[in-house]
């Protein structure tokens, strides 16, 4: 088959491509296009190719495989109904591409940064870049540890989160992962004068809706661009919607020296996606059904998140739990890019305990003496032995009762249970609903309360007085120097 040669087609950064090639749709199995080209014109892994159709919407083909010298078989990014054999289809001469900068700001797209807010297009002058790019190398990295406040005390003293580095949040349905990942916007804008990227991988139509107004009443919005695969868009777009958001924080990480958070919601639903597109592409499946390359697609996304001589990209991503399974292995092969891990236990969000934030599980290659200081890990450390000694007298609590325990023991389960209910905490995003004005807690402010608790100041203080309140207050702060105790 003769296939006609484009004379010059402009590519998705704005340039001429004088070589671009124009091929013919020769196949078509949902997501997966096959495209014949002539001899020597088959266009790299990863390029874009336009189909030339005559729909309302756009269909992009990332091409995937050569099968022989003269096809391509390539994942679309939009629907394929309607796309019929002998359809033309241009190389754009360049992987997708994106646009970056100020004008996303304010603004949300989907996979291929096209407006789905119902505003106007981006203008043909707004800078692109490709959404494949390489990692920084080692010597463009900056390697010293920073912390990255987040004003939520459970995270701050036992989970603290690397300013250029990776965090996730872990747990299944319902346990409060994407209200942690609102207030880190808020907290984001407000506390750092930062941007903020989102990627919404797999959302229903009714958390970007709900994400859009909270950000627009917070007036956050305009420091934060938001991209979107939506749960009912073909594997593709949900695929690549990560690495479009990833895009877009590297320019302002790289061109613009704006420190940046890259949100993502979440991890497993890009690990699901990529599951889909490698069985439609004849992948033989490999453990529990995912597909063969889902450790190098995960990385390929986790490695370019890092911070840069001059400005950071940090990560914080959610991630579900499929039935609450941490060895599955979608969730298993993102704990090891990871700095951070906040566990989020569905037993403490059964009690209304928000944060749900599992205090033994979660953990922090920041939490270290060397990085945090030695007085916030000793608290930490302190912190965590009274709530595991609590966990295993629990047991004996329910068959026997408080009143069997040894009068130290009774102590430590008091002590315990007062801070567990002082590491909660309201929220900003959630004071519509729940009538409490959210608060923003300093870390010094954190580490003074839970020591005041570890060592008594708050024993007559009722549980229900510490429970989603701020700072310690000064009642309790205070009431081990009236006894003649040090605080």
């Amino acid at each position: 088959m003769a296939v006609m040669q484009s004379p010059a087609v402009a590519s998705q950064d704005g340039k001429s491509n004088a070589r671009a090639a124009a091929g013919e749709v020769v196949a078509v199995r949902g997501s997966v296009v096959d495209i014949a080209f002539d001899e020597g014109a088959l266009p790299p892994i990863h390029n874009a190719l336009e189909i030339e159709w005559d729909a309302a919407t756009r269909l992009v083909v990332e091409v995937h495989h050569h099968l022989d010298t003269q096809r391509v078989r390539g994942v679309a990014l939009q629907e394929t109904a309607g796309l019929r054999c002998g359809t033309r289809a241009i190389d754009t001469g360049a992987p997708v591409c994106v646009p970056v900068g100020e004008a996303t700001l304010g603004r949300m797209m989907d996979v291929l940064g096209d407006p789905i807010d119902k505003g106007a297009k981006f203008d043909a002058d707004v800078p692109r870049s490709p959404i494949h790019a390489k990692p920084l190398s080692i010597s463009e990295q900056k390697t010293e540890r920073e912390l990255f406040h987040t004003g939520i005390k459970v995270i701050d003293l036992l989970a603290p989160l690397p300013r250029g580095g990776k965090a996730a949040m872990f747990g299944g349905a319902g346990v409060g992962k994407t209200v942690l990942i609102m207030e880190l916007i808020r907290t984001t804008v407000e506390t750092y004068a930062g941007i903020s990227v989102f990627a919404g991988i797999g959302e229903r139509t009714r958390e970007g809706h709900e994400l859009w107004l909270e950000l627009s009443q917070s007036g956050v919005l305009n420091q934060t661009a938001l991209v979107f695969g939506q749960m009912n868009e073909p594997p593709g777009a949900r695929w690549r919607v990560g690495l479009t958001a990833l895009a877009i924080a590297e320019h302002f990480r790289d061109v613009m020296h704006k420190d940046v958070l890259l949100l993502i919601d979440n991890v497993f639903r890009f690990a699901q996606a990529g599951g889909e597109v490698s069985g439609l592409l004849g992948r033989m499946p490999s453990r529990l059904g995912y597909q063969p390359t889902l450790g190098s697609e995960i990385a390929d996304l986790e490695e370019r998140i890092t911070s840069g001589k001059r400005a950071a990209i940090t990560s914080i991503q959610a991630v579900y739990v499929p039935a609450d399974d941490f060895t599955d292995p979608a969730v298993a092969q993102t704990f090891t890019h990871l700095d951070s891990s906040v566990v989020l236990s569905r037993e403490m969000a059964s009690q209304g305990l928000y944060p749900a934030v599992d205090p033994l599980a979660s953990n922090s290659v920041l939490l270290d003496p060397l990085v945090v200081g030695g007085e916030h890990y000793r608290i930490a450390d302190e912190v965590r032995r009274l709530i595991e000694h609590y966990r295993e007298l629990q047991e004996i609590i329910s068959l026997l009762g408080m009143d069997e325990l040894s009068a130290p023991d009774r102590q430590a389960v008091g002590r315990a249970r007062r801070l567990i209910r002082f590491l909660t905490q309201p929220f900003l995003v959630t004071a519509q609903f729940t009538g409490q004005e959210g608060v923003s807690v300093a870390l010094a402010d954190t580490l003074a309360g839970c020591q005041a608790i570890l060592e008594g100041a708050a024993d007559e203080t009722p549980e229900e007085e510490l429970y989603m309140i701020g700072a310690l207050p000064d009642t309790a702060l205070h009431a081990a120097q009236r006894a003649g105790k040090p605080t």
